[in-house]
């Protein structure tokens, strides 16, 4: 059960992207949310991990 969010940002010469993912906890085994701006090319990238 994984959410996905994509929020695109634009700067200068680069297009970038707010991603929030969705893990559990390894510590609690509560779901936390993991933000993070990267380039739009990297988005797939950072939800294979």
């Amino acid at each position: 059960m994984a959410k996905k969010t994509v929020a695109t940002l634009q700067t200068s010469t680069k297009k970038m992207s707010k991603v929030i993912k969705m893990e559990r906890s390894p510590k609690s085994g509560a779901y936390v949310f993991v933000e993070k701006i990267v380039v739009a090319e990297e988005v797939d990238s950072f939800f294979k991990k």
